[in-house]
C-alpha cells in the first residue's frame, strides 16, 4: 500500500504546480462548491494510477486544484463507497494520497437520513461525532507507522475548533445549522423504520453510507477534520414516507447554497 500511495502522489505532484494543505471531499450537498473554486488544474480519476472510479449517479470523478476563499485547495469531485464493492483501503485511498501530498485539513460532506425529532428535510447538520457500523475498519490489517499509530484515538474525530468557527459563520449569515452524531452504515439499502429507531436509541442523529471510513483514516493520519450532513429524508417508526435517491438529490440541491457558503467562509478563515 505504501508504494501505491507514493506512486499516486508522485503522479499528482508532477501534474500540478502547487500543492495544497486543505482537502475537500465533495459529497452530496457540496457539488456547487466547485463553481466557487478558481480552478487551476483538473485530473480525471481515470488518469490517476491506483485510483478507483466512482460509479454512483451524482458523483463525478475528478481531482480539482484551485483557489477557494483565498486558499489553495484540493477537491475530490466524487467519492467512493463501500457499497460499490470497494474494500475500505480503496475507499480511503484518496485520503492517504492527500496526506502524502501535504494536506493537513479535510472537509467532508454527505447526504443523511435524520432520526432526531428536531430535524427537518433540508437541514444542515454539523457532525460532532460518529458511530461506526461498517463491517470492516479501514485500519484493519498491518499498520504502517509512517501512516499513523496502531491505535489512534477518536476522542475528537471532528475538530472542535472548526465546529466553533462554522457555528459563528452560520450565526453571522443567518443559516440554520444543527449538531449531531452521524451513524455510518454499509448500505446500499435505505434503513427500515426499526433501524432508524435503533440508531436513534444508541445515540445517532442522522445516518448515511459514507464519511466514517475517510474520517477514521484522516484521524489516523493526524489530519484536522470538519464534517457536515444535509438531512435529505426523515426516518423512524412514525415516518411513512419512502425515501428515493432522486428525493435525496433534490433535498441536497436545496441545501447546497448554504453548505457552500459555510465551507467557503470556513476555508477562508483558517
Amino acid at each position: 500500500m505504501l508504494e501505491q500511495i507514493k506512486q499516486t502522489a508522485e503522479y499528482i505532484r508532477k501534474s500540478v504546480d502547487r500543492l495544497p494543505d486543505t482537502g475537500i471531499i465533495l459529497g452530496t450537498g457540496l457539488g456547487e462548491l466547485v463553481d466557487h473554486i478558481d480552478i487551476v488544474k483538473e485530473i480525471e480519476y481515470t488518469e490517476i494510477p491506483n485510483f478507483p472510479i466512482s460509479t454512483v449517479e451524482g458523483h463525478s470523478g475528478k481531482l480539482i486544484f484551485g483557489d477557494l476563499g483565498g486558499k489553495y485547495v484540493m477537491a475530490m469531485q466524487g467519492r467512493f463507497h463501500y457499497y460499490e464493492g470497494y474494500d475500505m483501503k480503496q475507499v480511503t485511498f484518496p485520503v492517504r494520497v492527500m496526506k502524502e501530498l501535504g494536506v493537513e485539513r479535510l472537509f467532508v460532506s454527505n447526504a443523511a437520513g435524520g432520526m432526531n425529532k428536531e430535524f427537518k428535510v433540508g437541514d444542515i447538520m454539523i457532525i460532532t461525532d460518529h458511530i461506526n457500523l461498517f463491517p470492516e475498519n479501514p485500519l484493519r490489517g498491518k499498520n504502517y507507522n509512517e501512516l499513523g499509530t496502531r491505535f489512534p484515538a477518536m476522542t475528537e474525530a471532528y475538530s472542535h475548533r472548526l465546529i466553533k468557527m462554522a457555528d459563528e459563520i452560520a450565526a453571522e449569515k443567518g443559516i440554520r445549522v444543527m449538531h449531531g452524531v452521524y451513524v455510518g452504515t454499509p448500505g446500499p439499502t435505505f434503513e427500515t423504520p426499526a433501524e432508524y429507531e435503533y440508531f436513534r436509541i444508541i445515540g445517532g442523529d442522522a445516518v448515511g453510507m459514507s464519511t466514517v471510513p475517510e474520517v477514521i483514516v484522516a484521524n489516523h493520519a493526524s489530519m484536522e477534520v470538519f464534517g457536515v450532513s444535509v438531512i435529505t429524508d426523515l426516518g423512524g417508526k412514525d415516518v411513512t414516507d419512502v425515501p428515493t435517491h432522486e428525493e435525496v438529490q433534490k433535498a441536497a440541491l436545496q441545501a447546497q447554497p448554504y453548505m457552500t457558503e459555510i465551507i467557503k467562509e470556513l476555508v477562508n478563515r483558517i
